[in-house]
């Protein structure tokens, strides 16, 4: 009696999602598009966020901005440096994504994820450190105490680099440990390894609504968040097109939201405050002296 040959088995694949008030929806309007590997051949299907889905993000965002800034800054700290822990863990899995998706070696994947994971510290240290930097007592002519300190701007819209990891963590970070809530337009041409952080974040001690992450285009998606009156501040870091970020300028306008325009960086260069500064406000307080 001969043995039958077991059949070769079939590995599960993995269904891209969004990312949207800590749940891992498909988009609302059941589309996708393609991701191809670095030599072009298919890698996966992505869900292709529509204006519905943008709004669903900016609500959660809204929902979850009052919790996540009313943390103490030391807080919010230990939660961004927990998202760097559970990287940490699963670097394996990344090296493995910015292998296939972007074709760069073993050693350059490695360093990559190492700059992504010191990155999220670094701006975990500075989550209370920030307001004595930016504000502050100052000297007035009067029998008054005049105080100044940092507020979060509120929801903010983030159209994300073409780095899939090193670039999406390099603008969020700084939003979120801030004490404002995200939403991210991941990059379309690497948009899985976006929604494999996301997992890291789902995990992790962040709360739900405080980073949605959504894929699909910016011609598309953008202008929706850039006109969306509940949205505060917009990083244009990741338009490419001069005209399409003129025009999400002036859709942002209509509201004054603030606005950080493209610009070319080195991501691998040492991070900045002012990434942390463009999404903060200055409350200045007055009070008098005596009784």
């Amino acid at each position: 009696m001969t043995r039958a040959t077991p059949a070769a088995r079939v590995g599960v694949r993995k269904t891209s999602k969004l990312f949207i008030g800590g749940a891992f929806p498909r988009s609302e309007s059941g589309r996708t598009f393609v991701v191809n590997d670095h030599e072009g051949g298919f890698l996966a299907n992505a869900a292709l966020a529509s204006r519905k889905d943008a709004r669903d993000a900016v609500v959660a965002a809204r929902a979850a901005f009052p919790g996540w800034a009313g943390r103490t800054a030391y807080n919010r700290g230990q939660v961004v440096y927990r998202i760097a822990e559970l990287l940490e863990a699963r670097r394996d899995q990344f090296e493995g994504e910015l292998r296939a998706s972007e074709g760069v070696s073993a050693a350059t994947a490695r360093q990559y994820v190492d700059a992504a994971i010191d990155r999220l510290v670094w701006y975990a240290g500075w989550s209370d450190k920030i307001a004595q930097v930016v504000g502050g007592a100052n000297a007035v002519a009067g029998p008054f105490f005049n105080h100044s300190a940092p507020e979060p701007t509120g929801v903010v819209a983030i159209v994300a680099p073409r780095g899939p990891l090193l670039g999406l963590v390099s603008v969020l970070a700084p939003v979120i440990a801030t004490g404002n809530t995200a939403v991210v337009l991941a990059s379309e041409a690497h948009p899985l390894t976006a929604i494999t952080l996301a997992e890291v974040m789902a995990t992790s001690d962040l709360p739900g609504g405080v980073v949605n992450i959504l894929t699909g285009r910016a011609a598309e998606v953008g202008p929706w968040l850039a006109a969306h009156m509940d949205v505060n501040g917009i990083d244009l870091t990741g338009v490419e097109d001069p005209s399409l970020a003129r025009d999400l300028e002036i859709a942002a306008a209509d509201n004054l939201k603030r606005v950080r325009r493209p610009r070319a960086e080195d991501l691998l260069a040492p991070p900045a405050l002012d990434r942390m500064t463009d999404f903060l406000e200055i409350k200045t307080v007055w009070h008098p002296m005596g009784s």
